[in-house]
């Protein structure tokens, strides 16, 4: 009877609703970064037509004519069509880092994690699983959700009576392997997009630089008297979408190693307390217990 009882765990439900519940959050990131994009781009062809072509910002009241001495909103919409580009991927990096970091302030649980994982050790130290795990409902986050899982499982493995210590220690070292795969994802999502902008960015750039130096040798090609005003407007856009392309790359490329580097931080906590968990395990259950089932 007890084996019957035993298959028919109303556990594994929940499990299986498990996963619905990450493609959702996976899904809704997703939707989140589409929109993002979408929504930069909005603004930039808002800004580049109504604030930087403004004619206040240009001789004659006229965006065909040269900006106004100082007038950088000016030289800025001279850069051309490519400017609303290069400003959508600007706001995108200013988006995504402000996402990732909010992401990341979440992971990270509302203590240091130097202190959390202190105060973890201690705790399984003296064999105190159950402040351990309170500990973790009180830290929150990533990091904490890894260390309960194994936790947890450590109190599980410590009431079985019919499997080896290895087989225990195995048991509670798979649990916190699947419970980091399980949070790491979140912790990456929308990298890949920073990364990607820190590579493009500079090349959409030169795609600029080409197409105002193609307008600057165009006024020159001109018969008679080049044509000053198309010789400088040429320039200014190869220049302005110089120094976008490369200031949007600078800005990715510290960000993404930034978020990469507080990622290490994270997951090497996560190592830590993993490994804390299993060393006292196997040091508190050091002998192997073995039971005869007789009936």
């Amino acid at each position: 009877m007890e084996q019957k009882n035993a298959i028919n765990k109303p556990a594994a439900r929940p499990a299986t609703a498990a996963a619905p519940q990450g493609e959702a959050k996976g899904g809704s990131s997703s939707l989140f970064a589409v929109f993002a994009i979408i929504l930069a781009f909005i603004v930039s062809v808002i800004v580049f037509i109504f604030v930087l072509g403004d004619g206040s910002h240009f001789q004659g009241g006229n965006h065909d004519n040269n900006p106004l001495p100082g007038d950088y909103f000016g030289v800025v919409y001279k850069g051309g069509p490519v400017v609303p580009v290069l400003i959508t991927m600007f706001l995108c990096v200013i988006i995504f880092s402000i996402e990732r970091a909010l992401t990341l302030g979440r992971a990270k649980g509302s203590k240091s994690i130097e202190s959390f994982v202190r105060t973890i050790r201690q705790k399984l130290n003296v064999n105190d699983i159950t402040g351990a795990i309170a500990t973790c409902d009180q830290q929150k986050g990533s990091v904490a959700n890894v260390v309960k899982a194994g936790l947890v499982k450590y109190q599980e493995m410590a009431r079985e009576r019919h499997m080896e210590k290895d087989q225990k220690v195995l048991a509670i070292q798979k649990e916190i392997e699947e419970s980091t795969a399980l949070e790491l994802p979140m912790l990456e999502k929308n990298l890949v997009i920073i990364s990607t902008l820190a590579s493009i960015a500079t090349l959409v750039g030169l795609i600029g630089t080409v197409l105002g130096m193609i307008k600057a040798f165009s006024a020159l090609a001109q018969g008679g008297a080049p044509d000053a005003v198309g010789l400088a407007n040429g320039i200014s856009e190869a220049l302005i979408n110089t120094a976008l392309g490369i200031s949007t790359s600078a800005l990715a490329i510290v960000a993404y190693n930034y978020f990469t580097s507080k990622i290490d931080e994270l997951t090497y906590s996560i190592d830590e307390a993993g490994f804390s968990i299993i060393q006292t395990f196997s040091a508190q259950h050091g002998a192997t217990e073995h039971h005869n089932t007789t009936v």
